[in-house]
């Protein structure tokens, strides 16, 4: 699956919930360690998620601090690592939606 295709139903998730793209982008960059002209080159090259997160400059740190359930999976006992980081990045994107501040959902 490519990466550039979900990324518009995540902007549409935030901005349905009143957020912005800048502020999924925020959240993506936290998790990835790209920077907005890399986060811009990657969707334009349409590649799949597993390109995605193998480019990805550096992922955070604290992500081991992103706990909780997306689709009925808790994101902290997925195995396959690739499936564990798009399983953070829902979690993540649903918390945005869900009105939390970006405090809490970059784990500052």
């Amino acid at each position: 699956m490519a990466f550039s295709k979900v990324y518009p139903l995540y902007i549409k998730k935030a901005e349905r919930k009143n957020r912005t793209k800048e502020e999924v982008d925020q959240v993506i960059r936290w998790l990835t360690g790209y920077t907005q002209a890399g986060l811009e080159k990657q969707i334009k090259r349409e590649c799949d998620f597993e390109t995605f997160f193998a480019q990805a400059p550096a992922i955070n740190p604290n992500v081991s601090l992103i706990k909780g359930v997306v689709c009925g999976v808790r994101v902290e006992e997925v195995e396959d690592p690739l499936m564990q980081r798009i399983r953070f990045l829902d979690k993540l994107i649903d918390e945005l939606a869900k009105g939390k501040t970006m405090e809490k959902i970059l784990r500052s």
